[in-house]
Order: structure tokens, then C-alpha cells, then sequence
């Protein structure tokens, strides 16, 4: 996710906690993100009823650890992974010092009052979410790793490829730690932001311990041993750097990356203390964030015993209650505390509730210590609280990760990590769930045996015949598995599943047929190592052409299919009627195909209005496809074959794009593009020697074999053209079949390396000679079509 060149110069965070107020400013108002944007807001908007107090006053960045442009930069890849979340600009949020004379409540109110501001609240300290921690010698019981019902059963898990966290990678959220302890050295762990020493060192070194102590005979061992990378982040003692902390480990992590957050809620920057740091508004947004991301969050519920079905946050809302109207999720998986013993109860000092999803030892845990000094060969038997509780939950979600990928099936979502983790299924339960409200331990050698059978379910839609699911570079939009015909098939399955002999085929389909009903098949793979769930296709069509963007799709409907079996079977859903009173005219149409599940649903159409989610939507994901691939009689001389189709713009900016063609037509063949004029003068094309053909056409000859460019430009916001190209074969070249004319779009990206292009979409028609129209009719009498 990140390049040395996205890090924006910042100066170094205060080791120290300083009185401020945090700022929110709403999206509207159009400043730059830099420091003492205070200028800039009273120039255009007016002190408002900070009145001269604004001299004093200097704004300054919230987020500091990466370039403004890059974290809008990831607010869009969010949107574009993740179809639930709802993008707010970072670029909003700032701090400000409190002068001398105010307090922080009074500077908060007047800054409330100030018409630019959406809210503001006093920051706070940050502090450990730990409960009477001690320097204990060490001792030789690390039982949290011991088969359930007692622990999480690592030991299994180390015996399964991947379950020691191989390839996986985890970042600490805290304020210290000795990363050259002895049994921690071997990872070579590094600051991504933050002060690296203060107090919490014995804190953060312990919460590494449990995580992944190397297995090197000094010391105990890690839940995850042999992960492939450990890093850290630091709030340095103040709340307000927390969101700033997680976007800074963001700007290098990957999806199924595990962010552990050991931090918690205190007043005045939230109104009860020991809850989940989610409750303040902007370490929520960063969290959500991450989860948009692909980035799984495990977070600590906090110290504070508190019901969370009925803390509010600074607003008064109840944003984590799961049942309350203003519940909000931030994907995070929370985690609370109970005792070493069996059956596990839950910790007095716990916070809990509805969204508590797990639990683990909040006592007695055995792990690495330090000093404020930075003693690097000490050890502690009495790390607790949810501190010790979250970084076991932690290693179970790099273990099933690490088991996940192993097994080759690609790793878990957030949403997929927080399912398994928190199933009572697979589970150990407190001993008594209804009142204790902390969720289950993770049991993983359940997970592993049960849940992911040694692998995922992962259906996807193919883009094109040779399209395994896996990312791909070839053609987007030219799918054999969205299939139109003007009648009902008795056995889909039989007809386009597995072993019907139309696996690959290009030519299934027909036109949209106007006066009736029609209907359309999709067929679906799944490419994992475990069933799929229910699944829902939508589809969509629209007028041909190269981009086809989201305020073009109509819907045609949905259908089903119950489960979606191993090992790559092509498997078909059920007939999506499209109705006649919807059926546009006669004529080819495109289609696009969108498959979801309760883990991967489709994104709101909405969120696709933004480019850069758009691009990453149709390139990103293996479910959804295009089919702009159309079947049409072979021309003659003397009636030649009209193909219209149209280009488009992105519907928010300007994009530079490229629109080519490339022919496959025989000997003596001829093919014209009808354009406007100003498009043939930007490519090149010999608009002197065409002619009028309506419609603000201009009709000028193109080569029949080769590519060939007809557009390259910066593409205007929410443009789009007709165009058409004409065909016309020589007569002995008609009963041929196999020619193809390829339209395709697509953007031109600036990198290091020059001009690169990204396809967007691309129509072809195949031109189909007397012989295969007759082919398809004996195979439909023959009930094989």
C-alpha cells in the first residue's frame, strides 16, 4: 500500500501529553491539509465566535504519518474493497493547542460553536489497558497455548502448515517496548511511528512475548513464532495520535495484515473510562478504516468493567450497542478478559456486552518483560487485563491466517477473521455466557479441523475462458458465463455446467429478443477448498460499449444458487426472467455480473461513482465480470454490418484514456469508424477524406488487420459518445467464420517507468457465417444448445 515518496514530512511525535482539543472540520469546507490552517479558515469563512482568541490558535494536522494525497488515496481503495463503508476525507480532522487562559472544555465549546467545525472534544492521555502488572520471576506455564478448554490450543496449530504464522504480519498499537529482548530480537521488529521508549516498555514487550517469542530455547514461545514480520506503533502517551498511529502502520500494510490495538478509552476525550478506543469518533474512523482495507483489527475492550450495550460516547450516542439505532461497526474484532482457570468467568475489571467477540486469559499469563530501562532477558508470570487478553486473539487470527494461505486458498477478510474467531461453534465458552457478554476463546484446532477444512470458499465469476480467479491482466469483459436466450432450458446444468462441452464457449447467447420474455443464465466457480454458502448473482445490462460505468447498468434481476461446491466446478444458477415489458429493443447488450455471499457482498452503486473506487472494483475482485461479447451474421460487399457501441469518461474527473481497434478481417475486407470530427483530428485519423454519415458522424476508413488507435485524450467527466464501425467482407469470404473486430478503452497511468496502460473494457464481435447459425439450430433441436 505504500512507497517511500507517500511519507509526508512530519515532525516528530511529543513524547509527552499536551492539553488540546481535536478538531473536526466539516467535509465542505475546502482547505488544504497543512498546519496553521486557522489562516485559511478565517480568510474565507470568518473568525466566527472564536474572535480574536483565533490568533492565538494554531491548527495542526491530526494525521502527520503519511501525505494528504495518499490518505485519500486510501479512503478510495477502502470504498472500493470493502462495499459497506461509507468514505469520510481524513484530511478533515486536526489538533489545537490550548492557550493558557482557556481550558480545554471552554476552547472546545467555542470551537463547537464556529460554523466550519463538525465537532471537537478535549484529547486525553493514552493509557495500557493493563490490570496490576508485575515483574514476577518467570514461570514455566504458558497454559493459554494448551488445548481447549484451557487455552487456545497453539500447540495444534504449530503442528498444521502455516499455523506458527508463517508469511503473516502483525503491528503493534501501544507507546513501548524493548525490541531487542532476547526472545524477540530474531524479528528484527521496527518503529513505523512514535516514540520507542518510555514507561510501557515492560507493556509492549510482554504483549509481543505472547504473540511471537522466538522459539530459540530461551524464555516460552509465541503463539506465532514464525511469522514473517512484527512491527510497532506508538500513540506516545496521547489519545489524539492514536488514529494518526494506525494510518502510519496502514501506509505499509496488506490485506489480512493483523493490527493489534493495546490502548484504551479515558475521560474527558470519552465519557466513561476502559472502553474500547472506537468510542472516540476519530480513532473509529481510522479503525474502520483499516478494516475497509482488508486490515484485521484486533482491539482491546478495555479495564473499565463497563456494559458497552450502555456507554455512550461524547455525543450521547450508544454507538456499541450492536442492537441500538446508533450502532456503528468498525470491523474491529473486541476482545475482553477472563480467568486462567476453567470454566473461564469473566474478569471483574472486563468491559463488556453484545460487542465483545472474544475473550482470552486476562490473568496469569506467562510472556517477556522489561524495565523502563530496557532490560532485555527479564520474564513475568502476572501479565493481565485485556492487555494480556487481546495479543491471544491477536496470534489466533495469524494463526488461522498463516493456515489459510498455507493451504492455498488466499486469506481471510476481516469480516471472515471476526466470524471464526467469535463462532460458539468452534468456541470455548465463559461459564456463563449470558451474563459474563465477552464472547468465546478461539479454539484452533476446531477452527482449523471444522471451519476451514485446511481451506476457503472463494467464488468468482470468469472475465474471460482462461480466467482461473486468480488476478489476471487479460480481458475484463469478455466472460463466457453470462449467457441470453429467448427460452427456458430444462436442465441448465446439463446445458452450460461442468462436462456439457460448452465450458469455454464464446458464442452461447443470443440477441435480446423485444416482445417477451428472456432469460439469462451465469455459472459460477468456486476456486476454494470449502463449500460455499448461498450465493446471488446480480445482473445488469446496458447499451454496448467500451466503459460501461454504473449510472448506465439497469437491472435485469437476481437469482440464487444454495451452494457452490469444491473444486473449481462450473456450477449454474437458475434462469433470471427479464421481463418483456423491460426488454429494450432488438440488439446486442452488455451484461455485468455480480456475485456475492454473506462475507463478500456486492458494493453499493453509489460507492462506484468514484473513479478510483471503480478501477479498483472491476480490477480488484473475481466477482464480478463483463460480457461485451456479441455474435452477429457475417456482412456482405453490399450490406455491410453496422456495430454501434459508445466510450465514456469517469463520472467525477478528468481521466487520460485510449480507445483502439483491432481487426482480424480477411483479404479484401474493408471497415470504417463513424466518429466526430474532433475525435478523428485528436487520433490522427484522415478526417479530410471522410464523409458526413448523421448524426454528427464523420465516416473515415481504418485498417481491417491490426490494431489501430481512435481516441487518446483526457477524457472530459461523465462523457460519452456513439460511435460506430462499419464492416463490409469480400462475397467469397462470407460462408467463413472466425473474424473479429475488438473495440477496446483504457486508461493511461503515469509511473516511473513512462505511460502505462490499465484495460477498462473492450467489446468484440464475432462475425458468424450461415454455418454456424445452422450448427446452433441442429444443436438446439437436439436439446444440447
Amino acid at each position: 500500500m505504500s512507497t517511500t515518496s507517500d511519507i509526508a514530512d512530519r515532525p516528530a511525535v511529543r513524547p509527552v501529553f499536551r492539553p488540546r482539543v481535536v478538531v473536526r472540520l466539516h467535509d465542505w469546507v475546502d482547505v488544504p491539509y497543512e498546519d496553521d490552517v486557522q489562516r485559511v479558515l478565517v480568510e474565507k469563512f470568518g473568525p466566527g465566535p472564536l474572535g480574536d482568541v483565533v490568533d492565538e490558535l494554531r491548527f495542526e494536522r491530526l494525521y502527520t504519518a503519511v501525505a494528504p494525497e495518499k490518505l485519500d488515496r486510501l479512503v478510495a481503495e477502502a470504498g472500493a474493497r470493502d462495499p459497506g463503508f461509507e468514505p469520510r476525507r481524513l484530511t478533515r480532522w486536526f489538533t489545537v493547542d490550548t492557550p493558557r487562559h482557556l481550558g480545554a472544555a471552554e476552547l472546545t465549546k467555542l470551537l463547537l460553536a464556529w460554523d466550519v467545525v463538525e465537532t471537537a472534544h478535549p484529547d486525553a492521555p493514552a493509557v495500557d489497558p493493563l490490570v496490576d502488572a508485575t515483574n514476577d520471576p518467570r514461570a514455566v506455564n504458558q497454559g493459554y497455548l494448551d488445548p481447549a478448554p484451557t487455552g487456545i490450543d497453539a500447540e495444534f496449530a504449530w503442528t498444521v502448515p502455516g499455523g506458527a504464522g508463517a508469511g503473516q504480519r502483525v503491528v503493534d498499537l501501544e507507546q513501548g517496548w524493548t525490541l531487542d529482548h532476547e526472545d524477540l530480537a530474531g524479528h528484527g521488529a521496527s518503529l513505523l511511528f512514535g516514540t520507542l521508549q518510555n514507561g510501557s516498555r515492560p507493556h509492549g514487550t510482554a504483549v509481543l512475548g505472547e504473540l511471537c517469542a522466538v522459539d530459540n530455547t530461551l524464555g516460552g514461545v509465541g503463539i506465532a513464532p514464525e511469522i514473517a514480520s512484527v512491527d510497532v506503533t506508538s500513540h506516545s502517551g496521547s489519545l489524539a495520535n492514536v488514529p494518526d498511529a494506525i494510518v502510519a502502520a496502514l501506509d505499509s500494510m496488506q490485506p489480512g495484515d493483523v493490527l493489534l490495538l493495546e490502548v484504551q478509552t479515558v475521560t474527558p476525550a470519552a465519557p466513561v473510562f476502559g472502553a474500547p478506543v472506537e468510542l472516540i469518533e476519530e480513532s473509529f474512523e481510522a479503525i474502520r478504516l483499516a478494516s475497509a482495507l482488508g486490515v484485521v483489527v484486533v482491539e482491546a475492550a478495555g479495564n473499565g468493567a463497563n456494559d458497552l450495550d450502555d456507554v455512550v460516547d461524547a455525543a450521547g450516542r450508544r454507538v456499541l450497542a450492536p442492537a441500538h439505532p446508533d450502532f456503528r461497526d468498525s470491523g474491529a474484532i473486541v476482545v475482553g478478559a477472563a480467568s486462567s482457570t476453567v470454566p473461564h468467568a469473566r474478569m471483574g475489571f472486563s468491559s463488556f456486552g453484545a460487542r465483545v467477540d472474544c475473550f482470552a486469559w486476562g490473568e496469569n499469563v506467562d510472556t517477556t518483560s522489561s524495565t523502563a530501562a530496557g532490560a532485555t532477558t527479564l520474564y513475568t508470570t502476572g501479565f493481565s487485563g485485556t492487555s494480556s487478553a487481546s495479543p491471544i486473539v491477536a496470534g489466533a487470527a495469524l494463526s488461522v491466517q498463516g493456515v489459510a494461505q498455507a493451504a492455498g486458498g488466499g486469506r481471510l477478510s476481516p469480516a471472515q477473521v471476526r466470524a471464526v474467531l467469535s463462532d460458539p461453534a468452534t468456541g470455548t465458552a465463559s461459564v456463563s455466557p449470558a451474563s459474563d457478554l465477552i464472547g468465546v476463546m478461539p479454539n484452533l484446532r476446531a477452527i482449523i479441523e471444522d471451519v476451514l477444512d485446511i481451506g476457503l470458499e472463494d467464488v468468482y465469476l470468469r472475465d474471460n475462458a482462461t480466467d482461473t480467479g486468480a488476478p489476471h491482466t487479460g480481458s475484463i469483459s469478455t466472460s463466457p458465463d453470462v449467457i441470453l436466450r429467448p427460452d427456458v432450458v430444462a436442465d441448465p446444468q446439463a446445458t452450460y455446467g461442468e462436462g456439457s462441452g460448452t465450458e469455454n464457449s464464446m458464442t452461447l447467447g443470443y440477441e435480446a429478443t423485444a416482445g417477451q420474455d428472456n432469460h439469462v443464465y451465469v455459472r459460477v466457480r468456486n476456486r476454494g477448498a470449502a463449500p460455499a454458502g448461498p450465493t446471488t448473482v446480480h445482473v445488469y445490462w446496458s447499451e454496448v460499449g467500451t466503459l460501461i460505468t454504473p449510472d448506465q447498468w439497469q437491472l435485469v434481476g437476481s437469482t440464487t444458487l444454495p451452494s457452490v461446491p469444491v473444486g473449481d466446478v462450473l456450477t449454474v444458477a437458475d434462469a433470471i426472467t427479464w421481463a418483456a415489458a423491460d426488454v429494450p429493443a432488438p440488439g446486442h447488450y452488455c451484461f455485468v455480473a455480480i456475485a456475492e455471499t454473506a462475507q463478500d457482498p456486492a458494493p453499493p452503486l453509489a460507492s462506484l461513482v468514484d473513479w478510483d473506487n471503480f478501477r479498483a472494483f472491476i480490477h480488484h475482485n473475481n466477482n464480478v465480470t463483463w460480457r461485451n461479447f456479441n455474435v452477429v451474421p457475417t456482412p456482405g460487399p453490399d450490406d455491410p454490418a453496422v456495430l454501434p457501441f459508445h466510450v465514456a469518461g469517469a463520472l467525477d474527473r478528468r481521466v487520460p484514456m485510449l480507445v483502439d481497434v483491432t481487426a482480424r478481417l480477411p483479404r479484401g475486407a474493408r471497415l470504417w469508424l463513424d466518429a466526430p470530427d474532433f475525435l478523428l483530428k485528436e487520433a490522427g485519423l484522415p478526417v479530410e477524406q471522410g464523409e458526413p454519415v448523421g448524426d454528427g458522424l464523420v465516416r473515415v476508413p481504418l485498417r481491417p488487420q491490426g490494431r489501430q488507435t481512435i481516441a487518446g485524450f483526457v477524457f472530459p467527466a461523465r462523457l460519452r459518445l456513439g460511435l460506430r464501425l462499419v464492416v463490409a467482407l469480400p462475397e467469397e469470404a462470407r460462408e467463413q467464420t472466425g473474424y473479429q473486430v475488438t473495440v477496446r478503452q483504457a486508461a493511461l497511468d503515469r509511473t516511473r517507468a513512462g505511460e502505462q496502460e490499465s484495460e477498462l473494457g473492450r467489446v468484440t464481435w464475432y462475425l458468424a457465417g450461415p454455418e454456424f447459425y445452422e450448427r446452433r439450430t441442429a444443436r438446439e433441436q437436439a436439446g444440447l444448445a
